[in-house]
């Protein structure tokens, strides 16, 4: 899933001729052959994951450390993406390497066209994957995509009304978060705003009870799981946090745009990627070195709330006539020099828990970073798609916040979730 407000092109570049002996040799595990002769590699990058220099500067790097090379990468739309991709893995000639959004991993893999890269987790020290990116990319058992970059969602906060409150520092847990919240609430102040179908954040609440949106069975089904405890008292929480702002209840973050209403100043916090303080300082200059950053509060100070992690990660697919190649791309996408890179430039948490201190200094980025450790993924069926599309989360979501009882809410909602899961 491609985090929302962030994420350009490079152009194809020089010759080569990787013959599959030294291939073999820098590459560990066993994969397919590479065909022979002169061989340029082909990568899809989705627009705007980063930026063009970046882009331009892998590949002179790239093809220098791998002489002969030649690098194709080719920019794709998102709108329309999920089809393209498709119908490469079911061709004869796909690209070598394709970026996808972490939760389109199970889609792509049940088609049988992805190239399972297990045996290479070790070498690209998987142990220390952030979960909500590489769970994603695996399926049963096997992993499919390997780990890009991630974004996930933190509280923008307005640091002169914090002051004004009497607050010296951020929230650690969520009962601290309301009582901040309330005091905030004073002199025409909206302690926050978060408006009623704001459902990535709904799913970090009901994580943290130890639920999630959807299981899959025994057999193998897929079904809904709004009605249990867990997500009753997910729900619970972001009833009691919504009620201490003025956002709709039956409205996404984007309906109005939320940084616009952060804009007007008078708005204490709101839950979003670093990215919209962007739209918020474009809508409002006068509130530039007024922002900060804080993960978002967990159920006790040792362990930041359960959120979203957005992000891509890459594959391979079984048609690359140079899967050898093609790992090689994704191992220095994936390795430490371009993992930092990327996170000092774009702002991304790298894909590795070990790769926090390339954030430093950023303190919207830190703060990102400091509760991707605690990131969550949609659930990992190939059917999910199929939820976002009609969205009966949001719906319960609206239905609760407007005073239906939440176990009659989260049936209904289950209902659909389980419908749509099945692929019927």
């Amino acid at each position: 899933m491609r985090p929302p407000a962030l994420l350009s092109t490079l152009r194809p570049a020089l010759a080569l001729v990787l013959g599959a002996a030294t291939l073999a040799a820098c590459s560990s595990g066993p994969v397919a052959q590479d065909a022979a002769g002169p061989a340029k590699l082909t990568v899809w990058i989705m627009k705007d994951s980063v930026s063009d220099g970046f882009l331009q500067r892998f590949e002179a790097d790239f093809e220098a450390g791998h002489p002969g090379t030649t690098l194709d990468v080719q920019i794709q739309e998102w709108e329309g993406i999920g089809q393209k991709v498709t119908s490469a893995l079911a061709s004869k000639d796909a690209p070598d390497v394709i970026e996808v959004g972490n939760t389109q991993v199970a889609q792509y893999a049940a088609s049988g066209g992805v190239h399972d890269l297990s045996d290479k987790a070790a070498e690209l020290d998987g142990a220390h994957w952030i979960p909500g990116l590489a769970d994603p990319g695996k399926v049963d058992g096997k992993q499919y995509g390997i780990p890009w970059y991630a974004a996930n969602r933190v509280v923008i906060y307005r640091k002169d009304l914090f002051a004004q409150a009497g607050i010296t520092t951020p929230p650690k847990t969520r009962e601290e978060w309301i009582a901040d919240t309330e005091k905030l609430n004073t002199g025409g102040t909206e302690g926050i705003y978060l408006a009623g179908q704001t459902w990535y954040v709904l799913a970090g609440f009901v994580w943290d009870e130890g639920g999630d949106l959807a299981v899959k069975g025994a057999d193998g089904t897929w079904k809904g799981t709004l009605e249990t405890p867990q997500a009753q008292a997910g729900i619970g929480f972001y009833q009691r946090l919504q009620a201490l702002g003025k956002g709709p209840k039956d409205a996404d973050e984007a309906k109005p745009p939320q940084a616009e209403v952060f804009a007007q100043g008078r708005t204490a916090q709101l839950i979003s990627t670093p990215g919209g303080a962007g739209a918020i300082l474009k809508a409002n200059p006068e509130l530039k070195d007024k922002l900060g950053f804080f993960p978002i509060p967990g159920k006790s100070a040792d362990k930041p709330g359960a959120v979203f992690t957005g992000g891509s990660d890459l594959i391979v697919p079984e048609s690359s006539r140079h899967q050898q190649a093609a790992y090689e791309v994704v191992k220095a996408l994936g390795g430490d020099k371009w993992q930092t890179e990327m996170a000092k430039e774009m702002s991304y948490v790298p894909n590795r828990t070990t790769l926090a201190p390339a954030l430093a200094g950023n303190e919207g980025a830190a703060a990102m970073a400091a509760g991707a450790v605690n990131g969550h993924a949609t659930p990992n069926s190939p059917n999910w798609a199929a939820v976002e599309a009609d969205n009966p989360i949001k719906q319960y979501m609206t239905r609760v916040l407007t005073g239906t009882d939440p176990a009659t809410a989260g049936r209904s909602a289950d209902a659909a979730v389980t419908k749509a899961l099945s692929g019927n």
